[in-house]
């Protein structure tokens, strides 16, 4: 897909390309220095300077990443700025991390014509001020559902970022790395894009349609094509389940040679599996969406909230309202939990502790120390 990646607003020809990040709380640092460094080596490359860019916050406050670490912002939303481009950066828990502040700035950056991207989870952001209604859009895998569920005229995909109409947004990790480079390609050519993934010592820039990597291992996905085939069909069938022989027939095996690839290597059924598939998303839900039990239970295919509970409370340890009360009541366990953690650094203990809304904390509870 393609996007006008020049500017609509009023800027002259010799001066650099204007980029503002607007930094979420709890952003995540990884996505914000792979979105910039991008721009910095193509200064340095160039012997000039093509982009100059700023780090925002709601009121200028110095923005806290989600690892800990604090980064003093060059200026405040509040303050008149002239952009070609604005990307949001966000990270954990962005569902309560942004204000109607930063909504209302982002539409009006939308009403200058400003091309507005997003990395990690900072389309979520997007999405909330209605400015990816009936655009094409990708974002972390974890925050998919919670952009489904609540902005369902947004078109969600799962590649690793999408350019399209005044928009940019991607995945995160190193991703936002490679829609950059994608980006000044298309500014400037690919020759100019391909030094700066060399500076980086990036051996294969990724491209746009490429899709964004599974919860399940790569390497054993890449070795068995075939149990990577039927997790991604779980995975994509999660309302209205389908049966293992249908399972199998999809993917062009026979149910026992399924049962076989489950049990040799991920240690559980095909059923078992797909149970936890269907958990998961659920886990996902009841930490990011405000949507009731009920409703969460038909969304990931169960008869009836009675069967979800039950297992739910059987596989994770806990049930779903527990799930979602944990949330709510961290500020009350803050000492207990700094009690027990009191050997960590600072920034790495605030670093765990806003993590404990996220889906994904605590679930490798039997990693060592090794």
């Amino acid at each position: 897909m393609t996007a006008d990646t020049g500017s609509h607003t009023d800027r002259p020809a010799q001066e650099p390309y204007r980029v503002g990040f607007l930094l979420i709380d709890n952003f995540t640092l990884i996505a914000l220095a792979t979105a910039v460094e991008p721009l910095r080596m193509a200064n340095q490359l160039a012997g000039t300077e093509l982009y100059s860019w700023k780090l925002l916050t709601a009121e200028g406050e110095p923005a806290r990443a989600s690892d800990g670490i604090t980064m003093l912002p060059d200026g405040s939303i509040q303050e008149e700025h002239r952009f070609d481009l604005v990307i949001v950066v966000a990270g954990i828990d962005v569902t309560r991390s942004f204000s109607r502040k930063e909504v209302v700035w982002l539409k009006q950056m939308a009403r200058r014509h400003v091309l507005l991207g997003a990395v990690c989870t900072g389309p979520y952001v997007l999405a909330s001020a209605g400015l990816l209604d009936g655009h094409a859009c990708s974002a972390h895998w974890e925050c998919l559902e919670a952009m489904q569920e609540g902005f369902p005229r947004v078109q969600t995909n799962n590649r690793l970022f999408t350019v399209e109409r005044e928009r940019m947004t991607c995945t995160g990790g190193t991703v936002p790395m490679h829609m950059m480079l994608s980006f000044l390609a298309r500014r400037h050519g690919q020759e100019l894009s391909n030094a700066i993934s060399h500076m980086f010592v990036c051996d294969r820039v990724r491209e746009e349609s490429e899709q964004q990597p599974m919860p399940m291992h790569p390497r054993l996905a890449c070795a068995q094509p075939k149990l990577a085939e039927a997790a991604q069909l779980m995975e994509a069938n999660i309302e209205e389940p389908i049966e293992l022989k249908e399972l199998a027939t999809l993917a062009g095996i026979s149910r026992r040679q399924l049962e076989r690839l489950f049990l040799k290597h991920t240690g559980c059924t095909p059923s078992r599996y797909y149970l936890r598939v269907r958990l998961n998303r659920a886990r996902r839900l009841l930490k990011q969406t405000s949507c009731s039990i009920v409703e969460i239970a038909s969304m990931c295919g169960f008869v009836s909230a009675t069967h979800f509970s039950r297992c739910y409370r059987k596989t994770m340890g806990r049930a779903p309202k527990h799930e979602r009360m944990e949330i709510y009541s961290q500020g009350s366990s803050s000492a207990v939990f700094t009690d027990s953690m009191a050997s960590l650094p600072s920034s790495s203990l605030q670093a765990l502790r806003r993590a404990r809304s996220e889906p994904t904390y605590g679930i490798f509870e039997n990693t060592g120390s090794g």
